[in-house]
């Protein structure tokens, strides 16, 4: 249903009203004559007859009120609707129920006015608990920026303020591992940042003097002193909120499929009943024609109609939650059967988002290991990114060198030559050595690396910016490795003995790489099985990363697509580009520079792992970082369009049926439909509808292993 048409109501108001509704509900059932006759007991206590017109006029001013104010807006607007078509149920109800207890008409409606107002509240209440729209990304940016900064005074002293207080001028001090808390540009120092929540670059970025910084960023391995050039709106941060704010407001969405049968209903309803009182008032019969106006009105709103969406909306709500696919946004979900390109942020999305050792070539008589354990040992202390994958590459192997070496000794009888080769392979390090030694000395170079003592050798570990600084030697077997790694994007570090008799060399090269995620394979593979179109890729990583990692992933030349060097508004502008094509687009990413383009994609599917203004940012919200969920959206989003059509077509089967029995077409042949039997074929349609909403439970959701 369109909620716009009851914006100001939240779940918990009609949470409230369903509960009393229901306790307002039971007393009149039980008291109704009509169901007594049914059931064929008797319950004759005092005041009786007064339960349904007391509970029922509370019922249907309390719990109908939602209903009765949407359907008077609906009716303002000339756009009617569900909430018209159920006002108009309820109101024809009281009225024949109110004047049936004045005498008039022999009509008991009290049951069915108050059954009505429940379960149309117990629909709306479950499908507004689903529907849940994205209202706190503007929230989660703002949360990116420190609450403090460190303004320096004319001395130069740093004095802690609010970042509300900054103004542009200001000198601020950015201190190692801190966020930048303003737009501004460097004035001493250097450092690397970790730009990736803004840029969607994977690795830190290295920034000195008179380079421009952005709010949120942080300073991994130095201080800095930052001018500051922009605050508040016209921060780079504030623009990705406006970016957010636009694309949801400018995102279309479509008329629930409810309100489309609805409203064709109303008009229906309106007509026969209109039509069934002039006819039979025409035959000379004014009882009859009211009795079957009323009839008509009353089930021309079955049960069926108003749980059809929710029950569905509810059920797989909840299937999908415990696989893991949180839905915000039902009508994103019911598009995403509609996607024929999934756009895939790159950056802990398809690959981990952390870097780790995929390569190591080692010269000078160092084997492998032994070279990334003293460049573990010499990046031990720093907190870099990339340090702390060699590290944990280093330790990784010591530790396996130490489980190879606490196998027990194999008979020397049994199969010795093949015990040598498994010590000599992939398994066991040839060389499997010591534990990472213990450096001393550490020294950061901001920029360019680090250095160390080890063992009495000072050892360097760093990139391009170090080797040209010291002027190193690269033997010629180092040069051709490490040219294949740059050549797929690889981050790519030296291990240098600092000078000595023969001046500053490498003597080993490291390959770091943010590795593909393996389930990420099948999530394609999958895709392309269930129908998708086009994949494409979307990065802030150089080109050369962006193809190996779409090669790894076997994307298709010439139908899939990589966009690499993206910046934050390229992003929301490639999605833009795709929908031009007449594509329709589901974009699944984890970060901030990924929320405009969730948020103007035609479903949006946040990492829950990622950033909560990604998540904020997205109708449905994958709880892991399995990418392969996002087949499973597009499996529960096809099978509860299905549900719902099969459910709609239910409702309408039924309308088609009663209606016209309802006017009494057919009761020159002795065959009418009675308010009893109406409402018995109401209660069927309900039924009929929640049991095929539980077929639901047969999609497979979780991904394949």
């Amino acid at each position: 249903m369109d909620h716009t048409h009851h914006a100001g109501h939240d779940p918990e108001q009609f949470r409230r009203r369903f509960w009393l509704s229901l306790a307002l509900t039971v007393p009149i059932v039980l008291t109704s004559h009509m169901v007594m006759d049914w059931f064929g007991y008797s319950l004759d206590v005092p005041g009786a007859r007064w339960v349904g017109p007391v509970l029922g006029t509370v019922a249907f001013g309390y719990g109908g009120w939602p209903f009765l104010a949407g359907g008077l807006r609906e009716l303002r607007d000339r756009a009617p609707g569900m909430m018209l078509l159920i006002s108009m149920a309820i109101v024809v109800a009281y009225l024949a129920s109110a004047a049936t207890s004045l005498g008039a008409f022999d009509l008991d409606f009290w049951w069915e006015l108050a059954a009505l107002v429940t379960i149309m509240l117990l629909g709306h209440w479950q499908e507004m608990r689903a529907v849940g729209q994205a209202r706190g990304a503007l929230g989660a940016l703002a949360a990116l920026l420190p609450d403090d900064a460190e303004r320096l005074d004319d001395a130069g002293r740093p004095q802690p303020v609010p970042v509300a207080d900054l103004r542009v001028g200001d000198l601020v001090l950015v201190r190692s591992g801190g966020r930048v808390p303003a737009d501004g540009r460097i004035v001493e120092g250097a450092a690397e940042l970790d730009e990736s929540m803004i840029t969607g670059e994977s690795r830190p970025v290295p920034r000195a003097t008179g380079d421009r910084v952005v709010a949120g960023t942080v300073a991994t391995d130095s201080t800095l002193r930052v001018r500051v050039e922009a605050v508040g709106a016209d921060t780079a941060l504030a623009g990705i909120g406006r970016l957010v704010a636009e694309a949801q407001s400018s995102g279309g969405r479509a008329q629930a499929l409810a309100d489309r049968f609805a409203a064709l209903l109303f008009y229906l309803a309106a007509s026969a009943g209109l039509a069934t009182f002039v006819v039979w008032l025409l035959l000379g019969d004014p009882d009859q024609a009211v009795v079957r106006t009323v009839t008509v009105l009353v089930i021309a709103c079955p049960h069926a109609l108003g749980l059809a969406i929710p029950l569905v909306v509810a059920l797989s709500t909840a299937l999908s939650a415990r696989a893991g696919i949180l839905v915000k946004d039902r009508l994103a979900l019911e598009r995403m059967r509609t996607v024929d390109t999934v756009l895939f942020d790159k950056t802990g999305t398809l690959t981990s988002g952390r870097h780790a050792v995929t390569g190591v070539a080692a010269t000078g008589g160092l084997t492998d290991d032994a070279a990334l354990r003293l460049a573990g040992a010499v990046e031990a202390d720093s907190e870099h990114p990339l340090a702390r994958a060699l590290v944990a590459a280093a330790d990784a192997r010591s530790t396996a060198s130490d489980a190879d070496r606490s196998r027990p000794p194999v008979d020397a009888d049994t199969d010795s030559d093949a015990d040598a080769d498994a010590d000599s392979g992939p398994g066991r390090p040839a060389d499997a050595g010591p534990a990472r030694p213990v450096a001393h000395g550490f020294r950061s170079l901001t920029g360019r690396g680090v250095r160390a003592t080890v063992d009495g050798v000072d050892w360097a570990v760093g990139g391009p910016a170090l080797l040209r600084e010291l002027d190193a030697a690269v033997p010629g077997e180092l040069t051709q490795a490490t040219g294949d790694w740059s050549g797929r994007g690889a981050a790519v570090l030296h291990l240098v003995r600092l000078p000595g008799a023969g001046g500053a060399e490498a003597v080993a090269a490291f390959a770091l790489e943010d590795q593909v995620r393996p389930e990420a394979r099948s999530a394609v593979a999958e895709l392309r099985e269930l129908g998708v179109r086009k994949i494409v890729m979307i990065t802030g990583d150089a080109r050369p990363v962006a193809d190996a990692v779409a090669a790894d992933l076997g994307f298709r030349p010439g139908v899939d697509e990589v966009f690499a060097e993206v910046l934050p508004a390229d992003k929301d502008k490639a999605v833009a580009d795709l929908q031009s094509r007449g594509l329709t687009v589901a974009m699944v990413g984890d970060g901030v520079n990924d929320a405009p383009a969730l948020a103007r994609a035609d479903v949006g599917v946040a990492i829950g792992a990622g950033t909560d203004v990604a998540i904020e940012s997205a109708g449905v919200v994958l709880a892991g970082s399995d990418p392969r969920g996002v087949g499973g959206v597009v499996r529960l989003s096809r099978a509860s369009y299905r549900k719902m059509r099969q459910n709609l077509a239910w409702a309408a089967g039924y309308n088609v049926v009663a209606i016209p029995l309802a006017a009494g077409v057919l009761a020159w042949a002795g065959v009418a439909l009675s308010p009893a039997l109406g409402a018995v074929l109401m209660s069927a349609s309900t039924i009929v509808v929640a049991l095929n909403a539980q077929l639901l439970r047969r999609v497979r959701l979780a991904p394949a292993d």
